[in-house]
């Protein structure tokens, strides 16, 4: 058998690919194939960047949107140690901004601040989340330069779902059953290759998927009362949208092999078009991996069809 060679994989300066954090990382980070690489270490869908948002007298790196829950994101940089200043900033950020994610990007996180974004989670409420993340940078011998967001301290889920419980009671039934379903859902998609970003597991019944726009997305919802899951194209506010792609709505259906409940919902603001997959039972999970995988499909299908009559 021949011999594989292998190489060495070797860390680089972060310097060496970015020599100022304002005018050479930012502008890179904020770019649409950068800013992805963010979206998978964080779990989410950062659109609408914006560059130096002034607060105050300082100025915010970057802020951005997340495209299916519309949450406000900021995200400080930091090509160096973590240090108290730009704690501080972060936190005066998040305030005049009225953030609910805070992202800080480090070279390397120092034990305290680590200790502090840990703290500043265990001691928010449940909707302001902190990331404090590491890049770094490696390649292997002669090869370009590879990037990569090392998360260091994060939400943790069992906190946060811990004060979901001290503030409102034990989680009902209907709570618990959706979060044991979406946290599986979550190891199905990865399983699966994740053709769409995970997304946090919670007690929602409904779980949003990006589709490239902010004036509509992708939804899956859990209706135990009717049995059924939801996969719909959930249009926010854009009646025209709607009228659009009702004209195309043989065509549409016709290329998804599925008939579908198109709701204009006259006198509200949103549009949805649904379509429902029967068999679920909260109290029969025997058949969650087969439901699982038909809504991934779905999805899926709703997004390569749907993408290209709303262009």
């Amino acid at each position: 058998m021949a011999t594989i060679k292998l190489g060495r994989l070797e860390e680089v300066d972060v310097r060496k690919l970015w020599s100022h954090e304002q005018y050479d990382f930012s502008n890179w980070l904020a770019k649409e194939e950068n800013i992805e690489l963010l979206n998978e270490a964080l779990g989410l869908t950062l659109v609408d960047i914006e560059k130096e948002v002034y607060v105050g007298s300082y100025r915010c790196d970057l802020v951005a949107s997340d495209e299916t829950t519309g949450q406000k994101i900021i995200i400080e940089n930091q090509l160096e140690q973590s240090n108290h200043d730009h704690l501080g900033k972060v936190i005066t950020y998040a305030s005049g901004l009225d953030a609910k994610v805070i992202v800080w990007i480090v070279k390397d996180a120092r034990e305290e601040h680590r200790s502090a974004v840990e703290w500043l989670n265990n001691n928010t409420n449940k909707e302001i989340n902190f990331f404090l993340i590491e890049i770094h940078a490696y390649k292997i011998g002669d090869s370009l330069y590879a990037p990569k967001f090392e998360i260091v301290e994060k939400p943790n889920d069992f906190i946060k779902t811990g004060k979901i419980q001290a503030s409102s009671g034990e989680m009902n039934k209907s709570q618990s059953e959706r979060l044991a379903f979406w946290t599986r859902f979550n190891e199905v998609i990865i399983e699966r290759g994740r053709p769409f970003n995970v997304r946090k597991a919670s007690t929602d019944h409904w779980y949003d998927v990006a589709i490239g726009t902010s004036a509509a997305h992708l939804g899956i919802t859990l209706v135990n009362k009717e049995n059924c899951i939801g996969i719909e194209l959930y249009i926010s506010d854009d009646k025209s949208i709607f009228d659009r792609l009702y004209a195309e709505k043989d065509v549409i259906e016709k290329e998804l092999g599925l008939t579908l409940d198109w709701q204009r919902l006259d006198g509200k603001k949103a549009s949805r078009i649904v379509y429902r997959i029967p068999g679920l039972d909260f109290d029969d999970h025997s058949n969650y991996d087969t439901l699982m995988n038909e809504a991934i499909d779905k999805i899926v299908a709703f997004s390569k069809v749907f993408k290209k009559y709303m262009k």
